[in-house]
């Protein structure tokens, strides 16, 4: 069966490098994102010629409460059903502060966005999720957050980041835990480094200390590497792991002497 799903933010990094994975593995494809549509029409062909059976754009910032509320009336109308949320939208602050320096304005805009937003679509869709569920038994829904090495790395020049990222790293949890009755999964993939438009003014600082050892596998993750995971989990490979995190640093994260 055709898997339906809503990646938010799915226009670029970390969220196309997913779209791109689940347009391979023929899926229906919602893609959120805030940009205007003519701005995301070559990004939305290329996921049909890579083998989406169909694709919608839902334009919308999920931190604004009216506009989740249209994105999801928009999945709906187009496919009927979602089975698949992938929470990835998010931004780093406009400019990294030391957390002595940060400011009430960077910090609700980051956390409205990774969090709050996150946070209220998932408990829309999860309504819908379990009604759907309670009528199908073939095709297990799921929700999927991605957070950030960010989650428990400290980084004290953008510490709203790290703090929205623990949050959804606890949301899953939560969440995991309520569904977990009725037989919805959701999980966490938790990348390292990869490259973006987000990390695109420090590749080179990462690049050096990759240099001298500081993951495992010595080069900077890409999108697909997190697509590759999340295509998994949407094809149900980790049947048996709600409330789990999936890690995509390429060892990073790995404790050694």
């Amino acid at each position: 069966m055709t898997k339906n799903v809503l990646i938010t933010g799915g226009s670029r990094g970390i969220g196309l490098g997913i779209a791109r994975a689940l347009a391979k593995g023929g899926c229906n494809l919602a893609i959120n994102g805030v940009r205007e549509a003519k701005n995301v029409a070559l990004a939305l062909k290329e996921l049909q010629g890579l083998g989406a059976k169909k694709v919608i754009y839902c334009q919308g910032n999920i931190a604004v409460p009216k506009e989740r509320e249209k994105i999801v009336t928009e999945v709906l109308e187009a496919f009927g059903q979602l089975h698949v949320l992938v929470n990835n939208a998010g931004v780093g602050p406009l400019k990294r502060l030391d957390v002595l320096e940060t400011t009430e304005e960077s910090y609700d805009r980051v956390m409205d966005i990774n969090l709050k937003g996150p946070f209220f679509l998932t408990q829309k869709v999860a309504d819908h999720m379990i009604q759907y569920k309670e009528k199908n038994t073939e095709n297990v829904p799921c929700i999927i957050n991605i957070s950030s090495i960010s989650a428990t790395t400290a980084s004290i020049s953008r510490g709203e980041y790290c703090l929205s990222k623990a949050g959804l790293s606890m949301m899953t949890q939560l969440f995991a835990t309520k569904l977990g009755e009725y037989g919805i999964p959701v999980y966490e993939v938790r990348p390292g480094v990869i490259e973006t438009d987000m990390t695109a003014k420090v590749l080179q600082k990462y690049q050096e200390m990759i240099n001298k050892g500081l993951m495992l596998q010595s080069r900077i993750g890409s999108p697909e590497d997190v697509g590759q995971a999340v295509l998994a989990l949407v094809e149900g490979k980790f049947p048996y792991s709600t409330g789990q995190v999936i890690m995509v640093d390429g060892g990073l994260t790995i404790p050694r002497l």
